[in-house]
């Protein structure tokens, strides 16, 4: 069993930077691909990025050049540096990991995630 715990979101403004973190136990970190989705009020939970557990990583078009997954495996932590936030970033960002040792197969599809964090809500003003 994984547990995992997002910490990081909070109100800012447009234009804005962030940086979620989602901290891991329960597992051998390393050999986890761990992704971050997002759901807005009203819409379908939505693919942000992940990283696998060799260091590939996958973005989604609307955050590619402006968001960054990265992993710190000593801190069995993950990151998503959030920059030139926009309105419609406004979200609850989840954090999800699959493993031990998947490819790189659908990485945006939610329903190949395991195990999944409480969320941290994001909203960003204009």
């Amino acid at each position: 069993q994984v547990q995992l715990v997002e910490s990081g979101g909070g109100l800012v403004q447009a234009g804005d930077s962030l940086t979620l973190s989602c901290a891991a136990s329960g597992h051998t970190f390393s050999s986890l691909s761990m992704g971050w989705f997002r759901q807005a009020p009203g819409k379908e939970r939505e693919f942000v990025a992940a990283i696998g557990w060799s260091g590939d990583t996958l973005y989604a078009d609307s955050v590619k050049g402006r968001f960054t997954i990265s992993r710190d495996n000593a801190k069995n932590t993950v990151y998503l540096q959030m920059n030139s936030l926009k309105p419609e970033a406004t979200a609850v960002y989840y954090c999800a990991a699959r493993g031990p040792y998947t490819s790189g197969d659908f990485y945006d599809s939610p329903r190949t995630y395991n195990y999944w964090g409480q969320g941290t809500r994001v909203t960003v003003s204009s």
